[in-house]
């Protein structure tokens, strides 16, 4: 074979050398909010959604388990309890529209994609992974097989390409990526193919990860392309992917510090400044966050206190009981105040942490 020959075998006809990995954060790097998660529709690490409507408390959470050259995965720890025929189990990351445009979803010019990963599970067996649109009224399920329990393995699985049907190219949800863990029999669907009018996430003979007690699944290196052939990770630098993910999810505190209130801090705050005075030493807070890349949409906003835990401006002589206010918000922007009331601060600027939200 030629050097051009392989070459093209390496990186598959329809696939780009650079920015072919669709998946944000498939590496499991970054890990803004630095702490595990049990809550359905939850976050932990950034851009991956743990599903569980299962009786069970399960968890997702940041590993330095992983294969080499590979640093961090996603670890989930199952509760062992197993869903019901409608309730669901999986890890999942919702794909916004405008990054999925290239495979050309829902037209004539549609491409397969190809899924590849490291995955490693104490139970063996079966397992779906599946692709959905926004409406989840078009689904296809794909399958691997984890064949040797608590031991890094290497999958690659192909979706054909869909030439119909609705396919958000927008700001909204484009894919729904879903790594299943034991969903109910109401979402099983068959492998291998499109199914329209049905929201499939897993197949009947599904590995019931969800329902083994303390039961781990890892996943690290996950990558979606355009083609029938899984190319090589593709390696993106810490702080791009950092900035990508920052597109849904942003704090004020320091990259290392999760968010929490009255951790006596001021790394990273948002510092008060005088909008309105009454007297020397009262006074009306205001601030400003430039956020660090522009948001999907404008965020959500959580106010955290520094030094008390009533998420209000405040320091360390003194806090505002209530009355913190997000005056304004953009995409790019949040302005906040204290709502027209002022407050005893002294000579200290009074401080304020935030974390701004807009996953899909």
């Amino acid at each position: 074979m030629s050097k051009a020959a392989e070459l093209a075998a390496l990186i598959g006809s329809q696939s780009a050398l650079s920015n072919r990995n669709l998946v944000i954060n498939g590496a499991a790097e970054v890990y803004q909010r630095g702490a595990s998660a049990t809550a359905h529709n939850s976050y932990s690490v950034d851009r991956w959604q743990l599903k569980n409507t299962s009786g069970a408390t399960c968890t997702h959470e940041q590993s330095t388990d992983a294969p080499a050259p590979f640093k961090n995965s996603i670890k989930y720890t199952a509760g062992g309890t197993s869903c019901t025929a409608t309730q669901v189990a999986g890890i999942a990351q919702r794909m916004e529209g405008t990054k999925i445009t290239s495979i050309g979803l829902g037209t004539s010019a549609a491409k397969p994609v190809t899924l590849s990963f490291y995955v490693k599970s104490s139970v063996t067996g079966t397992y779906a992974v599946s692709i959905r649109n926004n409406d989840t009224d078009l689904s296809f399920v794909n399958t691997y097989t984890i064949s040797s329990a608590n031991t890094w393995e290497f999958k690659t699985v192909t979706f054909d390409a869909r030439t119909s049907g609705t396919w958000l190219t927008t700001t909204g949800i484009g894919v729904r990526l879903w790594f299943d863990l034991g969903s109910g029999d109401n979402f099983n669907g068959t492998a291998g193919q499109w199914t329209a009018s049905a929201n499939h996430l897993t197949v009947s003979n599904q590995a019931d990860v969800v329902g083994t007690s303390s039961a781990t699944w890892f996943v690290t290196g996950v990558q979606l392309e355009i083609g029938e052939q899984a190319t090589p990770f593709e390696h993106r630098s810490f702080g791009d992917e950092l900035a990508a993910c920052q597109r849904y999810y942003q704090k004020t505190f320091a990259y290392a510090t999760v968010p929490a209130q009255n951790l006596d801090t001021y790394s990273g705050s948002i510092m008060g400044v005088a909008r309105s005075v009454t007297s020397t030493s009262a006074w009306e807070p205001c601030g400003t966050w430039d956020l660090a890349v522009s948001m999907r949409a404008t965020p959500s906003i959580v106010s955290f206190n520094p030094y008390v835990a009533n998420a209000e401006w405040g320091n360390s002589s003194a806090v505002s009981s209530s009355n913190f206010r997000v005056l304004a918000s953009t995409a790019d922007r949040i302005s906040c105040d204290n709502t027209g009331n002022t407050v005893n601060f002294g000579s200290n600027n009074p401080a304020i942490q935030l974390t701004a939200e807009a996953e899909l």
